[in-house]
């Protein structure tokens, strides 16, 4: 009788599935209120395996983060790329609808941002790269980087807040948070058909 061979799993696979189940994680429990067990578990893996993969859970956020801001980037660039600043008011939906999903972990990055050089230089390398497409797509505004990334702050903070649900806290219409966003967006980007 022939003894079975292992099955290999694909490493590429196995990394995916963790940072899916990290993301899920992250979002829902927040960094501090996570661990590698409970990202492995969730992906179908024993602890150890998070292990062959990522070297600790920091390592791992970088990675849900990066996928994060980089999905979000590519999701406003199309909708620039086709309409320009007509494209805003997508853009705005796009940005809040990113936040709403990401919201409990953008709160764990908020706060990691502070603790964290590894963290914090993400973010900055990430913000460097924004700042780089937004005037790849929108170079006729002729804003300095120091103006971009002034705007690039205000969007994200009233996203957040949309997120978070802060207008409804001072009992304003669900509208308002976009009007806010949309109106911020072409104070920066300029005037344009928006819908």
């Amino acid at each position: 009788m022939r003894s079975r061979k292992p099955a290999r799993r694909n490493p590429e696979e196995t990394a995916a599935a963790l940072l899916n189940a990290a993301e899920i994680e992250f979002n829902a429990r927040g960094f501090h209120g996570t661990d590698t067990n409970r990202i492995a578990r969730r992906a179908g893996y024993a602890p150890q395996t998070f292990y062959r993969h990522y070297a600790d859970k920091t390592a791992v956020f970088l990675a849900v983060y990066e996928r994060w801001w980089k999905a979000e980037s590519e999701a406003i660039g199309a909708i620039l790329r086709v309409r320009g600043r007509a494209g805003l008011g997508k853009v705005a939906d796009t940005m809040m609808g990113f936040h709403v999903k990401w919201r409990g972990f953008r709160r764990s990055l908020r706060h990691l941002s502070v603790e964290d050089d590894q963290v914090r230089a993400a973010r900055t390398r990430a913000r460097k790269a924004q700042i780089a497409t937004s005037k790849a797509l929108l170079p006729q505004s002729g804003r300095s980087d120091a103006e971009i990334y002034a705007s690039l702050l205000v969007f994200e903070r009233l996203c957040d807040a949309a997120a978070e649900r802060e207008f409804a806290d001072m009992g304003l219409p669900k509208k308002s948070a976009r009007d806010v966003v949309v109106a911020a967006l072409q104070a920066a980007y300029g005037k344009g058909q928006v819908f």
